[in-house]
């Protein structure tokens, strides 16, 4: 096997959790989880949840890191190494990693523009521009007015700035040192704004209707659809983060217990997101119907603004989701930064350089339709790309391989569950989930 002994790595293990944990803790923790748990039967949901976050830690996830070491590869070169185990032509597994460097890519790039709205709203949390709207057609039309084509242009470009000045520093100096410091103190953040809704009159009604257990929601095929997407997604499996994250990982440390920490602490966050979001709603007496921008820049907003000490609550909510979402931008970008460096020789400056400015320019480009653009991504290549990892490191590696290399950097043997639960179970979640998500107007992540 082709040796990187010159290539970069984490400096520590838990560096490498929490760059993992920045690179699952997004969006969907923050403006969905907490809408599906309201919509699709609170602790229904949950249990839902829990048990396929429990199903996908323990095969997807360790399976995309477990690959990325074996191969010290970004997903070009760990696919063209996979197929040339059999024998066959290494140039086919090349052209078949394309597929997740341009799904990691393009994604990276949708979510710049969500990372502008969110940088302008930060910094109007500040300036106190965010709660000046007066309801919520007030606070829509405020929205409307920065998501549209070329309508947040300078922001877009600064938080950008800021993720490629990271990334141009490399990984232990750069991404693992950023995450060390973005990820504790997102979870500070947040967990100071549960306190804050606990303590506000109403909140208890809140709590009670995201634990209740609807016997008629477990029935529910939506409530296990919703329930597979929000875990697989939420866990970052596309077949390039969480693999080109693998890639820097040493020998040493043990792949099984990293994965199951960065299982505990994105659901700790989507927890968290949910605890300060659905008892908000409920101290105003409201319904949490609906997800995604609206939710986060429009009806949230307007809630807070009625709240004591809403200039504060708005500064730290967005400067918490500003964490989560610059932690998952830095990783999307990752995969085809290094994809430049590893196959055409780049120093790590220039590929930042190369990956900016397409980043910057399409993007730009790309506001006015970033919706349609995101869900085309997240519905027909994300799933696309977890699924060809998952059948080449678990089909086409073979069995024995895979325990090898789990087995790396842990003194327990793993169980004779690993073979059942990753090769089966886990390559038909991919299968189901893109089949679900192409049925399902909207997708399911």
């Amino acid at each position: 096997m082709k040796k990187h002994s010159a290539r970069d790595s984490f400096g520590s293990r838990w560096g490498f959790i929490l760059a993992c944990i920045g690179s699952a803790v997004g969006m969907g923790n923050i403006w969905m989880f907490p809408t599906r748990v309201s919509k699709f039967g609170g602790g229904s949901f949950l249990l839902a949840y829990f048990l396929f976050v429990f199903v996908i830690g323990f095969s997807g996830v360790i399976g995309e890191m477990a690959f990325g070491r074996a191969t010290r590869s970004g997903p070009i070169g760990a696919f063209s190494q996979a197929v040339a185990s059999r024998g066959k032509n290494p140039r086919i597994g090349a052209a078949i990693g394309i597929i997740p460097v341009l799904g990691s890519l393009a994604l990276a790039i949708g979510y710049s523009v969500v990372m502008g709205w969110i940088l302008r709203y930060m910094i109007g949390a500040f300036t106190g521009s965010v709660l000046k709207p007066e309801g919520v057609d007030g606070f829509a039309a405020q929205f409307g007015g920065v998501a549209t084509a070329f309508g947040n242009n300078l922001c877009v470009i600064l938080s950008l700035v800021i993720a490629f000045g990271i990334m141009a520093f490399g990984i232990a100096s750069g991404i693992e040192k950023a995450n060390k410091i973005m990820m504790p103190l997102f979870f500070c953040l947040f967990l100071g704004l549960a306190v804050y809704m606990f303590l506000q009159p109403g909140s208890a009604a809140g709590y009670q209707y995201m634990f209740r257990i609807d016997p008629a929601a477990l029935r529910q095929p939506e409530t296990w659809v919703f329930a597979l997407g929000q875990a697989f997604f939420s866990l970052s499996l596309a077949g390039n983060g969480t693999l080109i994250y693998g890639s820097y990982l040493r020998d040493e440390e043990d792949i099984v217990g990293s994965a199951w920490k960065v299982a505990l602490f994105d659901t700790l966050a989507a927890m968290l997101a949910a605890l300060v979001i659905i008892p908000a709603m409920a101290t105003a007496g409201s319904q949490l119907d609906q997800g995604g921008p609206g939710l986060m820049f429009i009806f949230l907003p307007n809630l807070f603004q009625s709240m004591p000490g809403s200039r504060l609550i708005v500064i730290v909510f967005f400067v918490g989701v500003f964490l989560a979402g610059m932690t998952s931008l830095i990783n999307l970008y990752e995969a085809p930064i290094a994809t430049l460096q590893e196959k055409l020789g780049l120093s790590r400056p220039r590929a930042v350089l190369v990956i900016a400015a397409i980043g910057v320019v399409v993007s730009l480009l790309i506001q006015g339709i970033v919706e349609g653009w995101m869900n085309f991504v997240s519905i027909y290549v994300c799933p696309l790309g977890a699924g060809l990892a998952g059948i080449l490191f678990y089909w086409v590696y073979g069995e024995k391989f895979v325990r090898e290399q789990l087995q790396k950097g842990r003194a327990k043997p793993i169980g004779r569950w690993l073979e059942p639960m990753t090769k089966y179970v886990f390559c038909g979640l991919t299968v189901a989930v893109f089949i679900l998500g192409v049925l399902t107007p909207g997708g399911i992540g």
